[in-house]
């Protein structure tokens, strides 16, 4: 098997990245090669924005420090959501993003990070690395100039932050809620009024009003952007994100440049930063969902209410895109079979089992 594919396909990181160091000390005439990659997210970040540095570092060590990536901020040198336009231009080499907020351009990007009452993170690998995802998703982007590697992951997300309690679609009618992608439009089926903001902007606005919810992602982060101090109620499951998986962007003029040494690193970093950046959250987000709750943070599951409405709104939705978008239809038809059968298995083994376990918790979390 071709050493790039195994590796794109989820081959073990450690073994693939000891066969990239070692191909290029043994190559002492590669070139010393300098790239800028555009972040979408704020460096305050750790886990999203941390997962472009974990990339970077992973080169740089890989290439013997021949192959240097340098990460900017969202907003340094390109806009949050302008990093796709400055691949176009050539302005920057690289970016790490999610691809759902380019859904504007074609609601077919949203493939490349989740779809609302879609696949957990798992179901996510599963289909990009074996089930045909990459090659579908990476054929759609081609036309846009680029080729993208999986580069982390949040596992499902929370509800967002409300400043009053939403017990029905009723409920839902007019609030304005920074919410991306898809989830957005499937808001607005629902009444509510979908806004797109970067990270950084989300408090700022919620503090003065312009905003009455928003979600960004789940616990560690969440803390960190101070949204339960203008917005108290916090609620789950965040079903437009079951996962979310974000991605490297390379420009394919400069991709096709690179010496296949330096293809390697890359796919062998962001295979890392795909799984490092679950295994992160799922160790943050346990404490800080303890100090918010013990700040007076309120905890709410939807009603089923809400979350009925929005799944036969989404998948309303999909089937209409599918009517009419050829590019969408070619990933969905596929997506939705392989979803079908994750769900299966998924119901016969990993739901009974945790089903079981976290209903009969004994042990550690016995006395919780």
């Amino acid at each position: 098997m071709d050493r790039r594919k195994f590796l794109a396909r989820g081959g073990v990181a450690a073994a693939g990245s000891l066969a990239v160091a070692q191909a290029v000390a043994q190559t002492p005439s590669l070139p010393s090669i300098r790239w800028r990659c555009a972040s979408s997210f704020p460096k305050s970040l750790d886990t999203i924005y941390g997962g472009g540095e974990v990339i970077a570092k992973r080169v740089g060590e890989l290439t013997g420090g021949k192959f240097q990536i340098r990460v900017f901020a969202a907003g340094e040198i390109v806009p949050a959501f302008g990093v796709v336009d400055a691949i176009q231009q050539g302005t920057i080499e690289c970016a790490h993003t999610a691809s759902y907020y380019f859904v504007g351009k074609n609601k077919a990007f949203a493939f490349d990070t989740t779809l609302p009452f879609g696949m957990n993170q798992r179901e996510q690998n599963a289909w990009i690395y074996y089930g045909g995802g990459l090659d579908l998703v990476r054929a759609f982007f081609k036309d846009f100039g680029f080729i993208s590697f999986p580069a982390g992951n949040t596992g499902a997300q929370m509800g967002g932050w409300w400043r009053k309690e939403v017990r029905s679609v009723r409920d839902l009618k007019g609030v304005k809620m920074r919410i991306a992608g898809l989830g957005g439009e499937v808001m607005a089926r629902l009444g509510a009024v979908p806004q797109q903001i970067a990270g950084g902007d989300i408090y700022p606005a919620l503090e003065r009003g312009a905003l009455d919810s928003a979600e960004w992602v789940g616990p560690y982060d969440d803390e960190k952007l101070g949204f339960y101090k203008v917005a108290p109620h916090y609620y789950f499951p965040g079903w437009w994100e079951s996962n979310s998986m974000y991605s490297l962007y390379v420009g394919l003029k400069e991709w096709e440049k690179l010496p296949k040494e330096y293809q390697a690193a890359i796919e062998a970093a962001s295979y890392e930063a795909n799984i490092d950046m679950m295994a992160k959250y799922d160790a943050k987000n346990v404490p800080a969902l303890e100090r918010l709750v013990k700040n007076g943070v309120k905890l709410h599951q939807f009603s089923n209410d809400i979350l009925k409405a929005a799944q036969q709104a989404a998948y309303e939705l999909y089937e209409e895109e599918a009517g009419k978008n050829p590019a969408w239809k070619k990933m969905y038809e596929p997506w939705k079979k392989f979803r079908s059968d994750q769900f299966l298995w998924h119901r016969v083994q990993e739901f009974a089992y945790e089903n079981f376990v976290y209903n009969n918790p004994l042990g550690g979390s016995a006395k919780k």
